[in-house]
């Protein structure tokens, strides 16, 4: 299930992407397999919880997805869906409100 926030997409389904930090661009696979290739927009901090907003290369204006940056079993940086909507909720708070100053 998908929602989209002013332009910001959350999706519920279970995924985990390879991911660093340091990437500006990044590939992530979707339910069917296909790859997208995404540009890093910018990291956000909340609650001790980092979070990536993602612009997908082929998007329409004001599309962007939000990622949680978590870690796997080997330590390893990895992206996830934000399955909670109040926390979704709170970090488009955020965003829109860095966006408006």
């Amino acid at each position: 299930m998908s929602h989209n926030h002013d332009g910001h997409d959350h999706d519920h389904d279970h995924h985990e992407h390879d991911f660093e930090m340091d990437d500006t661009i990044v590939l992530v696979d979707d339910e069917d397999g296909t790859e997208h290739v995404f540009t890093v927009l910018e990291y956000l901090e909340l609650d001790d919880q980092v979070y990536a907003v993602l612009l997908p290369e082929d998007a329409i204006e004001g599309q962007a997805y939000i990622f949680k940056v978590g870690t796997d079993e080997n330590g390893e940086e990895i992206l996830m869906d934000i399955e909670d909507d109040d926390e979704f909720d709170r970090v488009v708070a955020v965003l829109d409100s860095d966006e408006v100053d």
